[in-house]
């Protein structure tokens, strides 16, 4: 899609970082889950402080996608000693992207994709990985056709909840 900007996050943009984060997970995930599940997970795991430590921790970056100024999707990426499970060296984990329900289809994701694979290959990794929610078929299709593959599972606490997410890896 034309007219999509890649900005990096700064800690001033936390409040728009805040939204974006909160609204798209929403988005994705309600239909599926217990209203006070998704409450509770929202209120804690973008807390303004949560995303603030994130946001300073000097393995992690975060990227905006913006179209003509406003905020439509994002990006986080972890390397090193931020990321969630393997912490490699050699490998970059992508996070989170998630963006906006508007902007499904248009090929947003993708954009910020390429940022992620971007960093991982000016870093020299290895190799990029990810968990996915089971269940969340529209991004395990994402990531297969990008070329990951599944090694692993594991358990994601989703407030009284036990999900599963497929761990996925793609050479460099």
């Amino acid at each position: 899609m034309e007219n999509i900007v890649i900005e990096k996050i700064k800690i001033d943009d936390i409040e728009k970082l805040q939204r974006i984060a909160k609204k798209t997970f929403f988005e994705t995930f309600s239909p599926y889950n217990s209203a006070e599940n998704m409450e509770k997970y929202l209120n804690e795991k973008f807390s303004e402080e949560k995303l603030l430590s994130e946001l300073k921790n000097k393995d992690s970056e975060f990227f905006f996608a913006m179209y003509l100024g406003d905020v439509v999707g994002y990006l986080k990426v972890n390397s090193r000693d931020a990321q969630t499970e393997l912490q490699d060296k050699n490998s970059l984990e992508i996070e989170r992207i998630y963006v906006s329900k508007d902007f499904h289809g248009k090929k947003v994701g993708q954009i910020l994709y390429d940022k992620a694979l971007e960093i991982a290959q000016n870093k020299n990794l290895q190799y990029v990985w990810l968990g996915v929610w089971e269940e969340n078929q529209r991004a395990v299709q994402f990531y297969k056709k990008n070329g990951f593959v599944e090694f692993d599972k594991h358990i994601f606490k989703f407030g009284d909840e036990e999900q599963t997410d497929l761990m996925m890896r793609k050479e460099l």
